[in-house]
């Protein structure tokens, strides 16, 4: 401000708290908000353009400009030089703003006579709410100390609107935050649906008292709270003796972070402005976070978490609100974060009815978890977290990627019809569970389920499976803070056998790497980690890991028939060099003196497309081999399963695809090999369907796939599925899709 002292600045926040408090609607504020900054600023015009959706801004409140144009002048995000403000999160200061690149002239608002312009972003942590403007006559940039006062202006602003003190009382205010309808669209983590209310995994920490009376007063809570957060930085440190060198290095930053004299020396400027401890903290995050996600470094991206981190800790310290709010888990809880670990989404278990995640993947640890526990996940809802509040309705739809927050009624009545008609259909095919699924001409397939916790292991019979056909034994390494003993992993195995009784187990070995790095593994910088180092890869460069894997599961054995299966085997050669360690092992337990599997069945994961024109000797070397048709489907296409831009584009019942898999099915069957199907395809019916037909005999899928994939394999004849199939590749069809729904629709 044109200078003016810091009482100044202070004089004018109290009066915006001021206003505030006072009785009136939101336009009556926002109309008294911008004539209290103008007077102050010395300019002829002060604007306020909030959001009206993401994409939209809308003038709400103006000094100077033509009143007429309030709520009628709308720009799109990037549009004109307040578009650009909201789309970079960053100030605009000229002197002659028509000269600036991408200036749009609304004539309707009757600026054409304001020549300097300076706006800047009204956003709170990232979240963009609007642009502040003023504008002058005079033509003339404005000075460093003005930009900043405004600067601090916009953020009392942010807290105010996050309290909806601009609620509108008609139709063109402003809609209160956290109370209208919003549909996210993110990705499919896990399919399913369920109905709920939000328990925000980290609630939110919200800022009632944005500005100040007293610098000194607030500059002590300040310091009071920043060596408070010293203290516990340095408590973990002192207890990380046991962690690795990188969960050190996050902690080392975390300490320089709070240390650094300029982030406290800016959050001083921005009390002494007027601002409370709070709100200097927020302005502070929100201000480096703008700036930080317009880096190209993503180095400087990923520091975004930590500077979030930091300074959420630090706010609930000045607040009190921690994590542990006193708030019970609602009814029906669905949990939203931005993300979350494995071991944390374990620790709510079954209790969740869905989990909803900013960021996380499909393959993610998450994304494992919720499959374990057959709980609906919706990725990449975007900015979920800032507009959810606990206890709000939520339903979420794993099927489509999509989460409905607050919804409409008619929205809701429709989604509770979808999920009664899923329930009613799993009553159906719970009459199934005892029944084999055998097609009309007496073709018997094999149903078997994934799993990974004992958790799943209930699931066994009430799906009617008829084993685990693979047993995920990474989840118990990534739950963990170090590495799982090797008597731990054979009791867990162990308890794994004996749930299933005569059942087989398919258990298959480390599958970690790509985007699933162990919380004690140092993560490889790699540009393409799903085709780096991983899985066996892993356990090979690593014998000491996989050696005491092996000893586990052949301990939890005892004598009875074990079957493993190695991840991710690219050649012969790596699959005999992990064969010949677990016979290795085997041969060192006998000597021993330890009781050793009196069957011992040692098979591959076929993921990758190199195997299938691998030598006949190891089709015979294999005592079974399982498709994995999650990675050799991202593999044959090319398109990675991580990117929603490419992963829907190929089907899996195109031709090409059909075609290798028929080549893997003939040579299993030349050379007597058992052959498999486990991924996410064998769980959908229509493929399920399709990979029967032509002449899969084994599946596995999450347990709630089994009943609706048996019903259809029941209802249909293989052989003339085949045929059909056949019949459209001859014809050139490019996906047997077609011709497959046009047979199922015929029954």
């Amino acid at each position: 401000m044109p200078d003016r002292s810091e009482s100044d600045s202070r004089n004018l926040l109290r009066r915006l708290r001021d206003t505030l408090a006072t009785q009136g609607g939101g336009q009556d504020r926002l109309d008294h908000i911008t004539h209290l900054i103008a007077d102050s600023m010395g300019t002829q015009v002060c604007s306020i353009y909030l959001f009206r959706d993401p994409e939209t801004l809308e003038l709400c409140a103006t000094e100077g400009l033509k009143p007429e144009s309030v709520h009628q002048t709308r720009m799109r995000l990037g549009e004109g030089l307040v578009g650009r403000v909201a789309r970079t999160g960053t100030p605009i200061n000229t002197g002659d703003a028509p000269s600036e690149p991408g200036f749009r002239y609304m004539p309707e608002t009757g600026e054409e006579i304001y020549s300097s312009f300076l706006g800047v972003p009204i956003q709170r942590v990232g979240e963009k709410l609007g642009v502040l403007v003023v504008q002058s006559k005079q033509a003339r940039s404005f000075s460093e100390d003005e930009v900043y006062g405004l600067e601090v202006v916009a953020m009392v602003l942010a807290e105010m609107t996050e309290l909806g003190a601009f609620v509108g009382d008609n139709n063109n205010g402003i809609g209160a935050a956290h109370r209208f309808p919003v549909m996210f669209r993110g990705s499919t983590g896990q399919e399913g649906a369920a109905e709920g209310r939000v328990w925000l995994h980290e609630p939110r920490v919200v800022v009632t008292n944005p500005v100040g009376d007293d610098p000194e007063t607030e500059m002590a809570r300040l310091t009071r709270a920043i060596e408070a957060l010293r203290d516990q930085i340095n408590e973990m440190l002192e207890g990380s003796a046991a962690m690795d060198k990188d969960h050190r290095q996050v902690l080392e930053t975390y300490r320089m972070l709070a240390n650094s004299r300029g982030w406290m020396r800016r959050m001083g400027e921005d009390i002494e402005r007027g601002l409370s401890a709070e709100s200097a903290v927020e302005k502070e995050q929100s201000t480096a976070r703008a700036r930080l996600e317009q880096s190209p470094d993503p180095y400087l991206r990923e520091r975004l978490n930590d500077l979030d981190d930091l300074s959420n800790r630090l706010l609930r310290i000045l607040t009190g609100q921690g994590s542990d709010t006193g708030a019970e888990l609602p009814e029906d809880p669905v949990l939203v974060a931005r993300n979350i670990g494995p071991a944390e989404l374990l620790e709510y278990g079954r209790a969740l009815k869905g989990v909803v995640l900013e960021e996380g993947s499909v393959g993610s640890h998450a994304a494992i978890v919720a499959r374990a526990l057959s709980i609906p996940l919706v990725i990449h809802a975007s900015r979920i977290t800032t507009e959810a509040l606990n206890g709000d309705q939520i339903l979420v739809d794993g099927d489509q990627g999509i989460a409905h927050l607050r919804p409409e009624e008619n929205v809701a009545k429709a989604f509770r019809e979808k999920i009664a008609m899923q329930a009613e259909a799993q009553k159906r095919y719970s009459d199934l569970r005892d029944k084999p699924a055998r097609d009309r001409s007496g073709i018997e397939i094999s149903l078997m389920m994934n799993a990974g916790l004992m958790a799943d292991l209930p699931s066994l019979d009430g799906s009617g499976a008829t084993g685990v056909g693979l047993f995920r034994t990474e989840l118990q390494f990534l739950t963990r803070t170090r590495v799982p003993r090797r008597d731990e992993l054979a009791a867990l195995y162990a308890r794994v056998m004996d749930a299933a009784g005569d059942k087989r187990v398919y258990f298959r070995t480390l599958d970690i790497g790509s985007d699933k790095v162990l919380p004690y593994m140092k993560p490889q910088e790699e540009p393409n980690p799903a085709m780096g180092w991983r899985a066996l890869r892993v356990g090979l460069d690593k014998p000491g890991v996989l050696s005491m894997q092996l000893q586990a599961l052949l301990r939890a054995a005892n004598g009875r028939p074990l079957s493993v299966m190695f991840p991710f085997v690219a050649t012969p050669e790596e699959f005999y060099r992990a064969r010949d360690a677990l016979l290795h092992q085997r041969d060192r337990e006998a000597k021993l003196g330890r009781p050793v599997p009196k069957e011992l069945r040692i098979g591959a994961m076929l993921e990758t497309p190199s195997l299938g024109f691998a030598p006949d000797s190891f089709y015979k070397a294999c005592d079974f081999i399982s498709i994995g048709g999650n990675d050799l489907k991202q593999f044959f296409f090319a398109a990675d399963r991580e990117n929603e831009r490419v992963r829907r584009r190929y089907d899996t019942l195109h031709s090409s695809f059909l075609t290798f898999l028929e080549r893997i099915i003939a040579r299993c069957g030349a050379t007597g090999t058992v052959l498999s199907f486990c991924g996410e395809d064998a769980g959908r019916p229509v493929e399920a369907l399709t990979f029967a037909a032509l002449g899969i005999r084994k599946l596995s899928m999450r347990p709630a796939s089994i009943g609706p994939v048996k019903h259809l394999i029941r209802r249909s004849d293989l052989g003339e599925l085949r045929a059909i199939i056949q019949k459209s590749r001859n014809a050139g069809d490019e996906s047997v899709r077609p011709a497959v729904m046009s047979y199922l629709a015929s029954l």
